[in-house]
């Protein structure tokens, strides 16, 4: 956490300075230069009474846990959230503050005194605060007995006050808190949203937003949390059961709308109107990401022209239009993805952190190279692509050389990307003067456009039709079917085909439906295709095996039929018995 007034970042670093012998430390460190600043490092270290018998005290156990929610700045002090490592051990939830300056300890205080877990991590999001200087942070699974008198309050939000230490102000814990712990479906993966004030309605005009790995959201007022109620969470303004995947990560606003992003889910919008969320989506994204999910950010002009970025598990930085979330405007793979991150936009740029690298991307002046022309990779013939066809670029000053990608082809090669409609496309072949690349398959069908990125620069759009079907046959600069004899030599003039063998051309553009009806003719003839299926070695390719006729010896032009749309003729030769 950086404190741009002062040039200050603190960070908590976990050592092992011996056999078995952790440590957590705060440092504050110099922004511009990395030194420490006086004072630090500090070692964590914490103790409060254990409430049961007056008698016993809670300690630290710096091996027991592990900083994984951020940290946040409040007047002038530096909160720590403290979790488990997997639930293992007998640990508890800690929140841990530091004077900015001094770096002195002046609060320590724990959810579950009593007893065990409650662990504060939150899928990485740092405590939130708002204008009356309360922190908000949300208990994963432990126990809870604050409804009968006691002071453990895992599986729950709490709200506390700053302005003696930390104490608890106020907490909502769901009715079925010991079934969340039990089956490991907590809050406490997700973190709490503070919405602007006045979002909510006038009953409830300042609402938090949270979620758990059930699915369920939860919107509370947080000017009056709920506590517990056994038969169910109507005291809440709104609960939202399994609205959403698995939850791990804090969820992001803009305009009226609440965004997440959910294990084994679509990225989804829920909008606010009245003070509730609505029922069901009213946006989703076509893609769902595998893994926990995302964590996402919001970029916009104002409140106007909203992005919204997130980074896959799958290591792909995705751009959506945050009004309508199947517009993906863009998506760019990073060089590797670390669990919970979140994309940081500023200075007109989006800044990726990952494994070993800081990934920056941004709008650039459009380069010197040119792309004149992009037509199907079977016939070379312009015209309309379909989803998943394979299309060559053709232009000039291009890649410095030319590079063969094997299968699977990659979304980025030799520093250059295609996407059409923001979606990248696989790359097979770039060169001074032809890049191959495939048309994504979730393309629909109409106009589209084709961006080209190369290394730091932006070629020119180009627009394209798409339709749901564009067969091309594979064809030579002598306009002959690249095809294979039954014998497996390859058809031509040297090779030819005999009357009643087998022979397998080669196509792309055959759409997305495997039970569109395929047909072909052969000198004008129609002739019995075998059977077209997709080449089980080729990307985007049809194989169609067609039973030569008993033809003269001679060239004859082929033609493909898929649902009614003709492909390009081709040359094939046939030869005597």
């Amino acid at each position: 956490m950086i404190d741009p007034a002062t040039g200050t970042l603190y960070v908590v670093a976990m050592t092992e300075p011996s056999s078995d012998n952790f440590e957590h430390q705060l440092h504050a460190l110099d922004i511009t230069t990395g030194a420490e600043r006086p004072g630090s490092p500090v070692e964590i270290q914490a103790s409060v009474p254990g409430l049961g018998d007056g008698n016993t005290t809670v300690q630290f156990e710096p091996w027991l846990y592990k900083e994984r929610a951020g940290l946040l700045l409040l007047n002038g002090v530096v909160y720590t959230s403290w979790a488990s490592h997997c639930d293992n051990g007998n640990y508890h939830g800690w929140i841990i503050g530091y004077n900015e300056n001094t770096l002195q300890q002046v609060a320590v205080y724990t959810d579950t005194p009593n007893w065990y877990a409650g662990a504060f991590w939150q899928g990485g999001a740092a405590p939130a605060a708002d204008a009356n200087g309360n922190i908000y942070v949300v208990a994963a699974n432990g126990t809870f007995d604050a409804n009968t008198g006691g002071s453990d309050l895992g599986e729950s939000i709490l709200k506390l006050s700053t302005g003696n230490g930390l104490s608890v102000a106020d907490y909502f814990t769901p009715y079925n808190s010991d079934e969340l712990s039990e089956q490991d479906i907590d809050l406490g993966s997700s973190g709490a949203l503070l919405l602007p004030s006045g979002a909510g309605s006038s009953a409830h005009p300042n609402l938090l937003v949270s979620g758990s790995k059930a699915g369920s959201v939860y919107l509370v007022d947080r000017d009056n949390l709920g506590h517990f109620q056994a038969e169910g969470n109507s005291q809440i303004v709104q609960s939202l059961v399994g609205a959403v995947g698995p939850l791990y990560g804090i969820p992001v606003y803009f305009n009226n709308t609440v965004y997440f992003s959910a294990a084994q889910d679509q990225v989804k919008a829920f909008s606010l109107q009245n003070g509730l969320l609505s029922v069901v989506p009213v946006s989703a994204s076509s893609a769902t990401f595998v893994g926990d999910g995302s964590v996402p950010s919001i970029s916009a002009n104002g409140a106007a022209n909203g992005i919204l970025w997130t980074i896959d598990p799958t290591a792909q930085l995705h751009a959506f239009d945050a009004a309508d979330l199947s517009n993906q405007l863009y998506q760019a793979s990073v060089g590797s993805f670390v669990k919970f991150s979140t994309p940081t936009i500023a200075n007109g740029k989006v800044y990726v952190g990952t494994l070993n690298s800081l990934d920056v991307f941004g709008l650039q002046d459009e380069a010197s190279g040119n792309i004149a022309s992009v037509v199907s990779a079977g016939g070379f013939q312009p015209g309309p692509v379909a989803p998943g066809s394979i299309v060559s670029l053709f232009g000039s000053h291009l890649a410095k050389r030319a590079t063969l990608a094997s299968a699977p082809w990659p979304k980025i090669l030799w520093g250059f990307s295609v996407f059409v409609n923001g979606v990248a496309a696989p790359l097979a072949y770039v060169s001074p003067t032809q890049i191959n690349a495939q048309i994504p398959y979730e393309t629909a069908a109409g106009q589209a456009t084709l961006n080209v990125v190369a290394g730091d620069h932006v070629l020119a759009p180009i627009a394209l039709t798409v339709q749901p079907i564009a067969p091309s046959l594979f064809v030579d600069a002598q306009n002959h079917v690249i095809a294979q004899n039954q014998n497996g030599t390859a058809n031509g003039a040297n090779h030819p085909a005999a009357a009643g063998t087998l022979l397998t051309a080669y196509l792309t553009g055959q759409g997305i439906n495997p039970e569109t009806p395929i047909t072909a003719t052969l000198g004008g003839q129609n002739v019995e295709v075998v059977s077209a299926l997709t080449a089980p070695t080729m990307v985007g390719v049809l194989e169609v095996i067609i039973e030569i006729p008993p033809f003269k010896p001679g060239d004859y032009f082929l033609t493909v039929d898929i649902g009614g749309v003709v492909s390009n003729a081709g040359v094939v030769t046939v030869g005597v018995n």
